[in-house]
């Protein structure tokens, strides 16, 4: 395989989910759910995106020695993603997820982290090529010295990074100073900036800390809303379609992985943000992860 346009650092996991009318309180029982076993992880997700959506795209990851890693690596296999650097943990198993969804699509998520917390920086440093990728593409499911390490290696390469930061964490000034792109939905973006990011307005108070911390770009995800764009030159809301959400487990994700797409594809800012919110508003009427990701046709 030639290298690979758009490189994926970050999380593979294997989801349970349980759909039911409603999320459990604590304590409580809730029959009638219907259960579905779904391949996941950020940056598993966000790899299929980009590769459904006709990226070119590596996944860099850590598995477990388990039936989870295997079925893992043989599903990027048959997305046409390269896996030559999905590191198998002899020690860990692979990471899982267990995912609570109800009637109105919303879902509650605990992450047994298993392999994932153990890429470390010895293994980055180990991924041939990664100089040449036009897009680094990572989220927070792995340890933050990976990423930082990522960062550290981008910077030197003049290489385009792009940070989803999610699960949300604080995340250093020198991380952010020089990023290429920050992706947040309005629950990331509130606990990274502390404003209360509720819409355009939130949005652009929470886009001009970034802004002032030397994020080159930022995008505001804000659910039914659409997602807010804002940079030194320019800034912008594109709308949402009208969509029944069903689940809204890798909408994040897929945004991510069509951004990153539409960057390698040279388009502007305003057609990359459409063509991103097309792509999550398909797979948010879908239940599961990598299952709700759209393909390229059903976009154009």
């Amino acid at each position: 395989m030639g290298l690979s346009k758009i490189i994926v650092v970050g999380s593979a996991n294997t989801d349970m989910v349980v759909k039911a009318k409603t999320l459990p309180l604590p304590g409580e029982t809730i029959l009638g759910g219907e259960f579905f076993m779904n391949a996941g992880g950020k940056g598993a997700n966000q790899a299929v995106a980009a590769a459904r959506l006709g990226g070119d795209v590596l996944l860099v990851a850590k598995v477990g020695d388990d039936i989870f890693g295997k079925q893992t690596i043989e599903g990027l296999q048959k997305e046409k993603i390269n896996t030559s650097f999905i590191f198998i943990d002899k020690t860990a198993p692979s990471g899982t997820a267990l995912i609570n969804v109800n009637a109105q699509g919303e879902n509650c998520i605990v992450v047994a982290p298993g392999a994932n917390a153990n890429l470390l920086p010895a293994d980055i440093a180990k991924v041939k090529g990664m100089e040449a990728a036009q897009i680094l593409l990572m989220q927070l499911e792995i340890p933050i010295a990976s990423i930082e390490q990522v960062a550290k290696n981008a910077k030197q390469n003049h290489q385009k990074m792009i940070i989803n930061p999610a699960p949300a964490q604080k995340l250093s000034d020198e991380l952010l100073n020089g990023l290429f792109l920050l992706t947040p939905n309005e629950t990331e973006a509130s606990i990274l900036t502390g404003i209360h990011v509720v819409d355009e307005v939130t949005a652009v108070e929470a886009a001009n800390i970034f802004l002032t911390k030397g994020v080159q770009n930022v995008i505001i995800t804000l659910g039914k809303q659409g997602a807010y764009f804002q940079n030194n030159e320019e800034h912008f809301l594109v709308a949402a379609p009208i969509v029944q959400a069903l689940d809204t487990t890798a909408a994040g994700d897929t945004f991510s992985g069509a951004i990153a797409v539409a960057i390698t594809e040279d388009k502007s800012w305003k057609q990359a943000i459409e063509f991103a919110v097309k792509a999550a508003s398909i797979a948010v009427t879908r239940l599961g992860a990598q299952a709700s990701v759209p393909y390229r046709n059903e976009i154009d």
